[in-house]
């Protein structure tokens, strides 16, 4: 059983994952591997989402669940993985975490390519994979979805502003379908690390950050976070996950109103 935070615990209160189904993109390394695992551990059955289809099954088979290899900015890619859920009874967990960075400080040096890529992944991939998996939450009569955002979604992070762009991107479109979400008995939420120590952070990133005084964060520790979530009640929160502190939902100031004439 794992050990979890006073704010961990009281969200895990609220639900199980036992004979639960799983979805998890981004699963075969980082953070989604570390969720799939975590998940696993507590009873449900995952599906394993990956674009290094080798590496899926790789993880699945350690875990007991199914793997689909699937590239996450593909509309038709998400066929697969909404079968793939269906055969387990159909997903009650959804976990969007496939991500990309540019790597890329100088927006006038970046490429067409590493745009549109990480466009695709960071934002499409998690536009199409709550339109594929909605209905599907929708007809097991509700369930959660969790959106790996980032803290570069909550500040400006300049080592890499258009991954910022992307992570902004997601929590403003968690903020803005949770209301309408509450409605299907769906909650949904976003897990904002700092830096954590996963194979997306090349070496530029790793020394720019890990030479400050920002310690790296483990990719269970998210994990743990995003079980929270997903078991919780909360909905519309924009996660934060430090090192060394329980996960705490950001607080967002009101919008300034008109001065009276």
């Amino acid at each position: 059983m794992v050990v979890r935070s006073a704010w961990a615990l009281e969200s895990w209160l609220m639900g199980s994952l036992e004979q639960k189904v799983a979805v998890v993109t981004g699963g075969a390394s980082g953070i989604g591997s570390a969720t799939a695992s975590l998940m696993a551990r507590e009873g449900a059955r995952v599906v394993v989402v990956d674009i290094d289809g080798e590496a899926a099954a790789l993880m699945a088979a350690r875990i007991g669940g199914v793997a689909v290899s699937a590239d996450v900015s593909r509309v038709s890619d998400w066929d697969a993985v909404v079968e793939a859920a269906r055969r387990l009874g159909g997903p009650d967990v959804v976990h969007l975490n496939a991500g990309v960075t540019t790597g890329q400080t100088d927006l006038v040096l970046l490429e067409d390519e590493q745009y549109r890529r990480i466009m695709g992944v960071n934002v499409d991939g998690v536009v199409f994979g709550v339109r594929a998996l909605l209905p599907e939450l929708e007809t097991k009569g509700g369930g959660s979805i969790v959106v790996t955002s980032s803290l570069a979604g909550l500040f400006a992070f300049s080592v890499d502003p258009v991954y910022t762009l992307t992570k902004h991107a997601v929590v403003g479109l968690v903020r803005a379908l949770a209301p309408g979400l509450a409605e299907k008995r769906i909650t949904i939420n976003a897990i904002c690390p700092a830096i954590v120590d996963t194979p997306l952070i090349d070496g530029e990133v790793r020394d720019a950050m890990g030479s400050s005084t920002v310690p790296l964060i483990t990719p269970g520790a998210v994990a743990e976070a995003v079980l929270a979530a997903a078991t919780g009640t909360g909905s519309g929160q924009a996660i934060v996950v430090q090192a060394g502190r329980d996960p705490l939902a950001y607080h967002f100031r009101g919008v300034p109103g008109p001065r009276g004439g």
